[in-house]
């Protein structure tokens, strides 16, 4: 008997497989790929590498778990969004290196459909704001720049997809992807679940480029892997999420109301709104939440941060201030402290709540008092204070006032980072006892589709708490330093 659910997890900096036995992961491979930086504001991923990194972790899990393909009885997928692919159907040769979520090559693609109807002429059916951020432009951009590119779609030879779509292809053969990745194109009607005309003609995308649209969870829609591929047998694949909506699952925000903010490379918070399409009036914008087969889609309203983590990277990187990101926290904590010092990480423009693409990048405040520990906390409280921003919008939009704030994501181990979160945010911040969520929503969304779960409330049951962070602050000093955080954003407007 099968006991075990495998999940890949390919993500903005690495790849990682986890095989799940019922509560808890058992095995976990990590491999991290080059991140390319072409130009400025250019960000690309090798597809090949990608693929060669999957199958590598897959294998190495599988070794770790002693595990062979009759012990697993599903795959599931989760993948960072919005990065887009465009490979030939009869060879797999990509056409370009994938284009990443935070590229910005886009922008005149972006302005030129906004002088008809400004930057919201398609939320009404997509949910999203016109941005750089999502796959329509950099696909547009694709056909318009990759030379042979657009007489191939033509041809019906070239495929598009996210890197769910990617990884299927080359796992099992299909061209398919779900609906949460789907939502994240700018193509997709948020209500008929279908790719729309009206879409593909103003992106100028050849429809037989785009793969099929399933649910999220589905015991057939994916397909089987292939006998020779890294899971040495033919397994069947039953649960594809984006990275986000896995988590939102992961963390068991089943109900209206529930929302996870995940820490990673960026910061992406979640609220669940069931069956019902909200359209923000406040910055965020409007997802699909996830679907299991034979069931309504829910929905969800998402704040999309684009550096959290990544600030942290670049203090090591390009400032060298530390080694490794472990460091970040004792040097934080070495101070009482941001000194009056403020970073906001507007590398490429700044998402939700503001969508600013003229933003850069600004460190304010400086004084001859300040030292790299004040950096380094600047940058921890810069991610908390992105957050509040965030849940302000939230707030605005649904009318929700959480009583807590669930919380995953590398960042999340971070005790500093979670203690000053719950103090700006005034609620309790809730750590999980399995970090793994996004992996874990992806396991449990191929788990349910096979019964290897049975109902969510089984899954609610697995949710632990490992640990919880009461707020300290009183309401004045939480309005203080938000309202100066706001003050330091302004002053990051209209560089470009």
């Amino acid at each position: 008997m099968a006991k075990y659910i495998a999940a890949i997890d390919q993500g903005t900096t690495s790849t990682r497989c986890i095989l799940f036995d019922h509560q808890k992961p058992v095995a976990i491979a990590q491999k991290e790929h080059r991140q390319i930086f072409p130009r400025p504001g250019w960000v690309e991923h090798d597809p090949v590498e990608i693929w060669q990194r999957t199958q590598e972790v897959v294998v190495e899990a599988m070794q770790r778990a002693g595990a062979t393909a009759p012990d697993i009885a599903a795959v599931g997928i989760t993948n960072q969004r919005e990065t887009t692919l465009a490979w030939d159907r009869e060879t797999g040769r990509p056409y370009h290196n994938a284009i990443v979520w935070q590229d910005t090559r886009t922008q005149g693609i972006c302005d030129a459909l906004a002088r008809e109807g400004g930057v919201d002429r398609f939320r009404e059916c997509v949910g999203l704001p016109l941005a750089t951020y999502f796959s329509a432009t950099k696909l547009r951009w694709m056909l318009d720049h990759v030379t042979g590119l657009r007489e191939e779609a033509a041809a019906g030879r070239a495929l598009f997809g996210t890197v769910d779509a990617w990884l299927l292809w080359n796992l099992t053969g299909g061209h398919v992807t779900d609906v949460t990745n789907a939502s994240r194109t700018m193509l997709m009607d948020l209500r008929t679940l279908q790719w729309d005309e009206a879409m593909l003609r103003a992106f100028d995308v050849p429809r037989s480029m785009l793969p099929q649209i399933a649910a999220s969870s589905h015991p057939d829609a994916f397909g089987r892997t292939k006998r020779d591929g890294p899971f040495g047998g033919e397994i069947q694949v039953c649960g594809v999420l984006g990275d986000q909506q896995a988590a939102l699952v992961g963390q068991a925000c089943f109900d209206p109301g529930e929302a996870k903010n995940t820490y990673g490379t960026g910061c992406f918070m979640l609220l669940n709104t069931g069956e019902q399409v909200v359209q923000s009036k406040a910055g965020l914008v409007t997802t699909l939440a996830y679907q299991r087969a034979g069931q309504p889609a829910r929905y969800a309203l998402e704040g999309s941060i684009a550096v959290t983590g990544a600030l942290v990277q670049w203090l090591r990187d390009n400032l060298g201030i530390i080694r490794s990101s472990g460091e970040i926290e004792a040097l934080a904590a070495s101070v009482p402290d941001n000194g009056g010092v403020y970073i906001v990480p507007a590398f490429s423009g700044l998402f939700a709540p503001h969508w600013r693409p003229d933003a850069r990048g600004t460190i304010v405040g400086l004084t001859a008092f300040s030292t790299r520990a004040h950096l380094a906390r600047a940058a921890l409280e810069a991610a908390a204070f992105q957050t509040a921003d965030v849940l302000a919008a939230m707030r605005s939009d649904s009318g929700v006032d959480l009583a807590s704030l669930k919380v995953d994501g590398g960042m999340a181990a971070n005790g500093l980072l979670m203690q000053f979160q719950a103090d700006v945010l005034g609620i309790p911040v809730v750590r999980p006892r399995v970090s793994e969520t996004t992996a874990l929503g992806a396991a449990y969304a191929a788990g349910l589709a096979v019964g290897f779960w049975k109902e969510v409330d089984e899954l609610r049951d697995n949710w632990i708490v490992d640990r919880t962070w009461q707020p300290q602050f009183s309401a004045q000093r939480r309005e203080q330093l938000h309202a100066t955080w706001l003050r330091a954003v302004e002053r990051s407007f209209g560089w470009m």
